[in-house]
């Protein structure tokens, strides 16, 4: 993905992000109840808390102040989901454990889905503000230290477009990557910071797929 950087503020649409912040509080009301932390109305308040501050860097002439809003609300965003998603995930497998016969096969499953994809789109969120200062940093040409190394960086110059920076999409293929393959692919990791946000977010995967998400196929099997 491509866009063009600017001094005046970021040419990145949100259209995705908003996308991503929809799906996170859809599917973290979609738990079905006895799994659910939280009334069904939570999550659906936090993300309408998220959205406004992107709603306004669109929107808006002087973009700097409202991208700083965004920055810290993104954050304490993924922070708020990323607690819940552990505790979510916590309460499944003890669920599971202590009271296995009180809970359907599919109700697992579907939970288990949830979760992970949760975990996906969060952690997306998460890298897109953590890398090179944010999207403002990258937009503006006034990028930080980076903390991942994308493969067009490594190509000629007259192999990727001109001006190309990482764009939200970049950040979502790293966060499925990291929660399918358990590992860095195309993608590598530079800072430590880096490197520890992406083992977290293996580790969430790991237990949603090989714990909860097995369990469910052999209830749904036996």
């Amino acid at each position: 993905m491509t866009h063009e950087r600017g001094k005046d503020g970021p040419a990145e649409p949100r259209w995705p992000i908003v996308l991503a912040i929809v799906a996170v509080f859809f599917l973290l009301g979609a738990l079905p109840e006895r799994i659910r932390l939280v009334p069904a109305w939570v999550p659906y308040v936090v993300g309408i808390l998220g959205l406004l501050p992107m709603a306004a860097v669109s929107l808006a002439s002087e973009k700097t102040s409202w991208l700083r809003v965004e920055r810290t609300v993104t954050l304490v965003f993924f922070a708020v989901m990323a607690a819940g998603t552990l505790a979510s995930l916590g309460y499944l497998v003890s669920f599971m454990v202590r009271r296995s016969a009180e809970i359907h096969g599919l109700e697992l499953l579907t939970s288990s889905i949830g979760v992970w994809i949760n975990n996906v789109l969060m952690f997306s969120l998460l890298y897109w503000q953590m890398d090179r200062g944010g999207p403002g940093a990258r937009a503006s040409g006034a990028a930080r230290r980076p903390d991942w190394l994308f493969p067009q960086e490594g190509l000629r110059s007259e192999d990727v477009p001109p001006g190309w920076a990482p764009t939200f999409v970049d950040y979502l293929f790293l966060a499925f990557s990291t929660a399918t393959a358990f590992s860095a692919t195309d993608v590598l990791p530079l800072t430590p910071r880096a490197k520890v946000t992406m083992m977290l977010e293996t580790c969430i995967s790991l237990v949603t797929i090989v714990v909860v998400a097995a369990r469910a196929i052999n209830v749904l099997g036996s």
